[in-house]
């Protein structure tokens, strides 16, 4: 079948959105799907556009068999609320000419993902001049993470907002999103459980694993034996909670025997760097490529896994899925009853968000019991090998699109 799907972020991006766009992409194209791209120059959690790429010209190639579009966008080097919604919009009005062109190539299906739903028109429209269905995969509700968030304030524009999308939403033939909860937020928003579809990140099961030997990266960096590793891998953004950490890391300052590990980049780098200044149990390290990302998960004795309050149920954090597979115990913040604390529970700790206090003591007594880690970390591999199992999770997604056709 020929598949075109829409969506700003794309590979070679290493996390997020990106990362999973890229990985279903070559998957339908390997199982003998046509499918074609439309999408940005890569620029994510950098908010740099990346060399070779350009944010201001229109582009094509092929990646791994698969044509792929690249419109220009707007990238802000600090994205502020204002400053994120013309950074959408830009990209939904530059791709749009290039979404309407491929009315004439007669895909079967339309799948656009979410952000940004400024794309959702677009795409139902070129699904319905062709005959095609219209899709719409939900990574993150991002109408709702502004208003809750504080990037966007006004009652009146949420409420447009609102009638906006839940418009939208009832035009499309599938709505798909990544947990239970966002499963929820869609009934609420009026869409039909008939139309609903249960479509989680995934994970490469026999890519990321427990090693059983300490990982290259305690060498390089220069982290000695005793020492207990707590990692956070991944975008460094506002929704994310992360000053927690550098908290942390300040409560336990005097615990010779825990260090703390930060990977990546994104909006909050540098004010993490700022808030971090001084303290030398904190280590940063680059977002490192694909090929050493099983390396880098199993550096860690416990995976830090921060989020705000005010982010719940809005996002589902897509980098939970290595950390189960690697086998090791998850510390979150996360309120009770969330998707969050519901999937940590029996693979780690959870407590409440924004508690600094209660998050330090947690890391304590998981890096003073190594029992426990070890018998939280099997809990956690054995959750991802059954839930998240890449071929089964894209698998089934390939059978709901076939059944719907």
């Amino acid at each position: 079948m020929r598949i075109l799907i829409h969506g700003i972020n794309y590979a070679p991006e290493l996390t997020g959105i990106g990362k999973y766009t890229g990985e279903l992409v070559e998957w339908l194209a390997v199982r003998g799907h046509e499918v074609r791209v439309i999408t940005s120059p890569p620029y994510y959690p950098e908010w740099r556009v990346g060399a070779g790429f350009s944010s201001r010209r229109y582009g094509s190639e092929m990646r791994h068999g698969v044509k792929v579009w690249r419109c220009p966008l707007y990238v802000p080097a600090l994205p502020t609320g204002a400053k994120r919604i013309a950074h959408l919009a830009s990209f939904a009005l530059s791709s749009f000419p290039i979404m309407l062109g491929h009315f004439f190539w007669c895909p079967d299906l339309v799948l656009v993902i979410e952000p940004p739903f400024f794309c959702a028109p677009a795409a139902w429209l070129v699904s319905r001049l062709s005959g095609a269905k219209a899709w719409l995969h939900i990574q993150d509700f991002e109408l709702d993470a502004a208003f809750e968030l504080g990037l966007l304030q006004s009652a009146s524009l949420r409420k447009l907002a609102n009638a906006f999308e839940r418009w939208w939403l009832r035009r499309f033939d599938r709505v798909s999103t990544i947990s239970s909860r966002m499963l929820e937020r869609l009934c609420q928003k009026g869409v039909e459980k008939t139309r609903q579809v249960f479509f989680p990140n995934w994970v490469d099961t026999d890519d990321i694993y427990p090693l059983e030997r300490p990982s290259i990266f305690r060498q390089e960096i220069g982290i000695v034996e005793q020492q207990i590793v707590a990692l956070y891998a991944g975008n460094m953004g506002q929704k994310h909670g992360l000053d927690i950490i550098v908290e942390a890391a300040k409560r336990l300052r005097e615990k010779e025997n825990i260090c703390f590990v930060l990977c990546g980049q994104g909006a909050a780098y540098q004010h993490l760097r700022d808030l971090a200044r001084g303290m030398e149990t904190i280590y940063w390290l680059p977002l490192q490529p694909v090929e050493r990302l099983n390396e880098l998960l199993n550096l860690a004795d416990i995976h830090l896994l921060p989020q705000r309050a005010d982010a719940a149920d809005l996002v589902m954090p897509s980098k939970l899925t290595g950390m189960l597979a690697s086998g090791r115990p998850v510390l979150a913040t996360a309120s009770a009853g969330t998707q969050v604390a519901e999937v940590v529970k029996d693979a780690g700790v959870v407590v409440p968000p924004g508690d600094s206090e209660k998050f330090s003591l947690a890391l304590q007594e998981l890096a003073e019991d190594a029992e426990m880690r070890k018998r939280l970390g099997a809990a956690a591999r054995r959750y991802a090998v059954k839930h998240l199992k890449k071929e089964v999770v894209l698998g089934d997604f390939e059978h709901e699109v076939l059944k719907l056709l």
